[in-house]
């Protein structure tokens, strides 16, 4: 989550991203992911912008084997259902956190947003967006 966060604004500039293991698939989801939050709270008071992102992370989304999942080249498909459903389950978890984590750092004043977290909203890490 902390290196997500630390490095998505760099991140973001990138067209092309090398894929070393796991944990730089998890990176470029969680990216993704965060670019699609700061899309959605743009302009929102703080208190609706958390309610935005902790109904956002429980929504039905599409994991890797779906077929309107965006990274579906770098990320394998589960073996079976049960393994669809801990992945699922974990990448909520992880969304949940990330939303936690992502608001106290846009609104650091209570009553608006923080321009150099907002002004990355527009653009699209690897030219790919969630929604």
């Amino acid at each position: 989550m902390d290196e997500t966060l630390t490095l998505f604004k760099p991140n973001v500039l990138f067209r092309n991203f090398e894929v070393k293991g796991p944990g730089d698939r998890l990176l470029i989801y969680l990216s993704l992911y965060l670019a699609q939050c700061l899309r959605k709270i743009a302009g929102k008071p703080k208190a609706d912008a958390e309610k935005l992102l902790y109904t956002l992370a429980l929504e039905n989304f599409p994991i890797p084997g779906d077929a309107k999942f965006v990274l579906g080249g770098l990320v394998s498909a589960p073996a079976n259902r049960q393994d669809a459903e801990m992945l699922r389950q974990y990448l909520t978890q992880c969304r949940q956190e990330l939303g936690l984590r992502l608001v106290p750092l846009v609104y650091k004043d209570a009553t608006r947003q923080d321009k150099w977290w907002m002004c990355f909203s527009k653009k699209k890490f690897l030219n790919m967006a969630l929604d």
